[in-house]
C-alpha cells in the first residue's frame, strides 16, 4: 500500500496556480541557491525542459524560479514581485527551452554565473505536490530531495570509501538517513544524507580525503530559511 502525506494530496501552501509548476519550481530554485553556498552571482540562466518549457509563463514557473534564486519561498507573498526584487538586487535572468534528456517533464537546469567568472549548474525536477528532487550538480548525477542535509563526494572506484565516510559520521554521533551511490564506468558519486546538520570540523575531516575529486555539502533548505 502506498503511503501519502497531506502535501501529496492537497499540495503545499503557496503563491501561484500549480504545486508542480509554481511551488515545486520555487523549491528547486531555492535548493539551487543553497548549493551556491552564498557565492555572489549576477546572472542566471534557466534551461526549461518538457512541460516547464511549454507552460512556464502561464503557470507562473518563471516567477517562481526567479523568486527562488532570490531566496523567496513558495508561500512568500513577495513571490508575486520576484522580477522587481531581482532587478533591484542586480541579478539578471533568462529562459531557454532545452532537451535535458530522459528526466521528469517538469525539470529545469539552473546555471549561476558568479561574479568571479565561475559558474555552477543545478538540475532539478518537480515531481508533484510541491515535492522536488535535485538530479545533477555540475553534470554530476545525484538524487537529493532537499529533505535532509547531504554530503556528496566523487572518487574513482575503490574499496573502503563508503566505510570511511560513514564511520567518520557515526563516530561523531551523526545518524545516517540514507546512502546512495551512482557509478559511471570507474567514477563513483556517493551521496550521504544525515538527519541533522553536520558541523564544519566533521566535514573538513571527511573532505580532506585525498581520494576525492569533488566534494559538496548541501544543508537543508527549510521554508523558514527563505528570506524576503
Amino acid at each position: 500500500m502506498n503511503k501519502y502525506n497531506v502535501f501529496d494530496i492537497v499540495g503545499p501552501i503557496m503563491v501561484g496556480p500549480s504545486s508542480s509548476h509554481t511551488a515545486g519550481a520555487c523549491r528547486i530554485a531555492g535548493a539551487a541557491l543553497n548549493i551556491t553556498e552564498g557565492k555572489a552571482f549576477d546572472r542566471v540562466l534557466f534551461r526549461l525542459h518538457g512541460s516547464f518549457a511549454s507552460t512556464y509563463r502561464g503557470h507562473g514557473t518563471d516567477m517562481a524560479l526567479v523568486g527562488g534564486i532570490n531566496g523567496l519561498g513558495p508561500s512568500d507573498p513577495d513571490l508575486l514581485h520576484a522580477f522587481e526584487i531581482s532587478k533591484k538586487r542586480g541579478i539578471s535572468w533568462s529562459f531557454e527551452k532545452a532537451d535535458l534528456g530522459e528526466v521528469h517533464p517538469n525539470s529545469v537546469e539552473i546555471v549561476f554565473y558568479f561574479k568571479d567568472g565561475e559558474r555552477l549548474s543545478v538540475m532539478g525536477s518537480s515531481i508533484g505536490g510541491g515535492n522536488i528532487v535535485i538530479i545533477a550538480i555540475n553534470n554530476i548525477q545525484v538524487e537529493f530531495k532537499n529533505e535532509f542535509p547531504a554530503l556528496i563526494v566523487q572518487y574513482y572506484d575503490q574499496p573502503g570509501i563508503i566505510a570511511f565516510v560513514s564511520s567518520q559520521l557515526m563516530t561523531r554521533s551523526y545518524n545516517i538517513e540514507s546512502i546512495i551511490t551512482h557509478k559511471e564506468e570507474n567514477l563513483v558519486t556517493l551521496l550521504v544524507e544525515t538527519t541533522e546538520r553536520v558541523d564544519q570540523e566533521a566535514l573538513d575531516r571527511i573532505f580532506s580525503n585525498d581520494e576525492f575529486i569533488f566534494t559538496k555539502y548541501i544543508d537543508l533548505v527549510k521554508e523558514e530559511d527563505h528570506v524576503s
